[in-house]
């Protein structure tokens, strides 16, 4: 997806420039299940621990949401002035990305990851900015709740009926290096809530009933725990490779091989997200067509939902590629030893007749036809899926 011009002056570019050669920040992320599980309150404690061992700690954005004990930790902790950016007669305060990379704090702390930044920043959304930040040695503590998790967005409609619209890659959250699971119990969240802990008094009757009844809370509590574990159970099998392979390890690449269907390549590439987040690899995603098909064609039929499909890749951090061919088979086997993929991923839904088939078949030759690569055949049937997610 095409990002707007940077708006940073030379000189700010400059600074940028000499700062990606220093080794890349660390990221930690504090997940919750929900607003008011005390996310925010548990990354001013650290900061202020963090300063009081000597480390150069700033505040980019905190938001205490007009909690009092969030806003008491803020303290004597030094923060980034924030920007003023007008948009639509409107001004609204912003995190300064130009004047933290000019500050060069040791740790700079950022809540809410999955905001989406008012036009005439740097990027649409503010993961962009701490992955600048990253990039220029700078350690980042930030938080999010676990429904703004990209490829978890579906699952979390379907439990809850709330579309969440502000999401975060899972890439983003591969590459931290430790995530912490502030956890509350259903009882005490709910709690925390009826005595206007998280939201203003007129608020607290409609979300009892809407986002923070017991069973949504009970499943997002649930796919927070999950997730968390899943992370450490996968950074815990990766450093036994490391120690058993040592530095010639090949490093893991994902290829997602879209269908036919739209609606089962869209919970291809979520499932696909989430397999390439957890090995922390790089990964693609790739369909074939024929050459008279292709969506480069301008009477192309399908260039629409190809520009869906991409959109959406893009967002989920894989790389799109069609590839025009008159062979499924050979064109995936091509693409596989030219990427050093290590992983395929196949869906598989309600396949009947012939076209059951035509996908044993190819699975089966794909198999013969490479070497080093996994495969792994997932159920795309959303519905089904989720309960295993």
């Amino acid at each position: 997806m095409n990002e707007p011009p940077s708006m940073m002056s030379s000189t700010q570019e400059d600074i940028l420039s000499t700062l990606k050669e220093r080794p890349a920040g660390r990221l930690k992320i504090y997940i919750g299940s929900a607003a008011g599980v005390g996310k925010t309150y548990q990354m001013l404690l650290e900061a202020q621990r963090l300063r009081s061992e000597g480390v150069d700690v700033v505040l980019g954005y905190i938001e205490t949401h007009g909690r009092a004990e969030t806003a008491a930790l803020v303290g004597n902790l030094e923060k980034v002035p924030l920007r003023q950016i007008r948009y639509q007669d409107r001004v609204f305060d912003e995190m300064n990305l130009p004047a933290i990379l000019e500050r060069r704090p040791q740790l700079v702390v950022v809540d809410e990851l999955a905001h989406s930044n008012i036009p005439g920043t740097e990027h649409p959304k503010r993961y962009q900015d701490v992955e600048d930040i990253l990039r220029a040695g700078i350690n980042v503590i930030s938080a999010v709740n676990i429904q703004h998790i990209e490829s978890l967005n579906p699952y979390v409609e379907r439990l809850t009926g709330v579309k969440v619209r502000e999401t975060v890659p899972d890439r983003v959250l591969a590459v931290a290096s430790e995530i912490i699971n502030i956890d509350l119990s259903v009882e005490d969240h709910r709690e925390r809530l009826r005595r206007g802990k998280i939201y203003p008094t007129e608020k607290v009757e409609s979300a009892l009933r809407g986002f923070f009844t017991p069973e949504n809370l009970a499943a997002m509590r649930e796919m927070a725990l999950r997730e968390v574990a899943s992370k450490v159970e996968y950074q815990t099998e990766e450093q036994r490779l490391l120690r058993e392979a040592g530095p010639l390890r090949r490093p893991e690449r994902v290829v997602v091989c879209l269908g036919p269907d739209h609606a089962a390549n869209v919970a291809l590439l979520r499932r696909g997200a989430r397999v390439a987040g957890r090995l922390n690899a790089d990964w693609f995603a790739v369909t074939v067509v024929r050459p008279e098909l292709a969506p480069g064609k301008a009477l192309s039929p399908v260039r629409k939902e190809f520009l869906k499909l991409e959109r959406l890749a893009e967002e989920l951090g894989a790389r799109f590629e069609v590839l025009e061919a008159h062979s499924v088979l050979d064109a995936l086997v091509s693409f596989v030893d030219e990427h050093g993929i290590t992983m395929a991923i196949f869906g598989k839904n309600r396949h009947v007749g012939w076209r059951l088939r035509i996908f044993k078949w190819l699975t089966l030759e794909f198999l013969n036809h490479t070497e080093g690569v996994d495969v792994q055949i997932v159920d795309t049937d959303e519905r089904d899926a989720s309960a295993r997610n």
